[in-house]
């Protein structure tokens, strides 16, 4: 597996979910298994096969995230000489050239996207379009009503 990469805050938000399914989740279930199973016949139990569903599940997240984080690239945006660059890690201020609406994201991981919050993924086209560009600079983004350009009003490394 390739290295992940992730922002400070994406690894500290992971490692608290693993703490969280470990420490409550993982037993939640083990003590709905071993009440469904005291209610007897195991074949027509529908609580003893929704709670060994939830463990598949809780189990199977586990495993997802302690796999991203033993892959991961822990990467803070402050540490890097970027010279005022847009690279991984960073907040910009851009503006829409049509629209001329203004936009604030931060280039994350893909685990850490969340549009709404201003998070887009490294792997997003408008992403990529973004990355090495400096404060000034133009980024064309193919997107799917067509072509976009974004003006990068300034990069910020928080």
């Amino acid at each position: 597996m390739s290295k992940v990469p992730l922002t400070v805050k994406g690894a500290e938000k992971l490692r608290a979910e693993l703490h969280q399914l470990k420490a409550v989740e993982r037993p939640s279930v083990i003590a709905a298994i071993a009440e469904a199973r005291s209610h007897g016949d195991l074949s027509e139990n529908a609580e003893y096969d929704a709670a060994k569903e939830r463990q598949g599940f809780v189990e199977g997240r586990i495993q997802e995230v302690e796999g991203k984080l033993s892959h991961a690239q822990i990467i803070d945006p402050k540490l890097l000489d970027a010279d005022g660059r847009c690279v991984f890690g960073a907040t910009l201020d851009l503006e829409d050239q049509d629209s001329g609406a203004k936009v604030s994201y931060q280039i994350v991981g893909e685990d850490e996207a969340d549009i709404k919050g201003g998070k887009i993924s490294i792997n997003s086209p408008i992403a990529r379009a973004l990355i090495g560009k400096f404060a000034g600079d133009i980024a064309q983004v193919q997107a799917p009503g067509g072509l976009r350009e974004y003006e990068v009003l300034e990069v910020r490394y928080e």
